[in-house]
């Protein structure tokens, strides 16, 4: 007779087929069973088609990988450990010793990192262009570039780029592109359909996310993805996925897959509250430049308008100031630690709001003409009252007056 401890780990019981519930399973796992050698040795795990090791994916993980293709407009998903992590993948899949990447001067500053650091001891070059012309993006692309980085709207200071026009240029040039569509998160507008009826389809290659950010919305997950639509490149980057042996947890998918059906009303009412605080914030002197897709005066406004229709809900919830230049840093230090609801931290997308200052000198390899002189503050917006946020930063701009 099997000991009872034995049977604790091999028990025959199994429960019943047919269960459904609101939220799918969650299926974790490092070991997967085969139910002989013959299956042990047929199964394929690249096309989703069976399971093979929990590394390369379970029930739960398969099903985040496809809503979030569905969301974003995309045929293929990958999970990675964090948005940084999918800006990683994207260059060590896709650039060897000799190959050239093209970066938007306001990106993401740990992307820059990634191409000033690994990628530059790698042998592989990197430019930077303007990201609000793209012709200069186009004066840069020679043979040896083998990606273009795209970022829409830019990181920090939320230039809107012409998009569109920038994936057509590497379109001709026959040049990856990947899209950081973390702000976008699939919802402002489809980076693999930028301009629907066309005549030939407007799509970047790859677009990477943060699912840290709206996805979860919690403030709690640290989890990326990258989606395609062409199954080339996708089994390029599951390769490079593989053989580096990423994965996620298969809690932290099920915390995002959770939060998924709420993306739409979350994301909608970040941009209304957003929207409703950067109009305000114009009013104030100390502001002498705020930045906001949403906003008229904003570099790229009307890029974003023509992209995204401008509805609610296609703008998300950032928004930057550019404090006047009289104040010092010393100051403007002094007016974020001044905010109560804005909590001093990174990321965004969850309920509770955000304030970080930014020295843009650092981060810029010249100053943008589009912007004012003066100390830039990002406030990411949550789902606290307007009224109440808007009150939190008048009373910290006391401070400065």
């Amino acid at each position: 007779m099997t000991d009872r401890i034995t049977h604790l780990i091999h028990h025959p019981y199994q429960p019943p087929a047919g269960f459904e519930a609101p939220q799918p399973g969650v299926f974790k796992a490092s070991t997967v069973f085969f139910p002989s050698v013959a299956a042990m040795r047929s199964r394929e795990w690249k096309d989703k088609s069976a399971y093979t090791y929990g590394l390369h994916g379970t029930p739960t993980s398969y099903a985040l990988e496809e809503r979030l293709a569905t969301l974003e407009g995309g045929d293929e998903c990958l999970l990675v450990p964090s948005g940084l992590a999918a800006l990683g993948l994207v260059a060590m899949s896709l650039l060897k010793s000799g190959d050239e990447v093209l970066v938007p001067d306001n990106a993401y500053g740990p992307n820059k990192a990634i191409v000033e650091g690994e990628l530059q001891g790698w042998g592989i070059t990197h430019q930077y262009y303007n990201p609000m012309d793209p012709e200069d993006l186009e004066a840069q692309i020679s043979s040896r570039t083998k990606l273009v980085w795209l970022e829409a709207a830019g990181s920090v200071s939320l230039e809107f780029p012409h998009l569109v026009e920038m994936v057509r240029i590497c379109q001709r040039r026959r040049v990856n592109t990947a899209l950081d569509n973390t702000w976008g998160a699939g919802l402002a507008f489809c980076p693999f359909d930028l301009a629907p009826g066309a005549a030939e389809r407007v799509s970047v290659d790859i677009s990477a996310h943060a699912l840290t950010k709206y996805p979860s919305g919690g403030g709690d997950v640290l989890m990326g993805s990258v989606i395609t639509r062409n199954p080339g490149l996708h089994l390029k980057l599951k390769l490079t996925h593989m053989r580096f042996g990423i994965g996620v947890g298969m809690n932290d998918v099920e915390m995002v897959l959770r939060s998924l059906p709420t993306i739409d009303l979350r994301y909608k009412a970040h941009d209304a509250a957003t929207r409703s605080l950067a109009a305000w914030a114009q009013t104030q002197a100390e502001f002498v430049q705020v930045l906001h897709p949403a906003l008229p005066e904003s570099p790229g406004h009307s890029h974003w308008k023509a992209l995204t229709g401008g509805e609610i809900g296609t703008a998300a919830g950032l928004f930057s100031v550019m404090l006047d230049p009289r104040f010092t840093q010393a100051e403007v230090d002094a007016f974020c630690d001044a905010l109560r609801l804005f909590k001093l931290g990174y990321s965004w997308g969850g309920p509770i709001s955000l304030v970080v200052p930014y020295e843009l000198e650092t981060m810029r390899s010249g100053w943008p003409e589009h912007l004012l002189r003066g100390t830039l503050v990002r406030f990411s917006v949550g789902l606290e009252d307007v009224a109440d946020l808007q009150a939190d930063i008048a009373q910290a701009l006391e401070v400065l007056r």
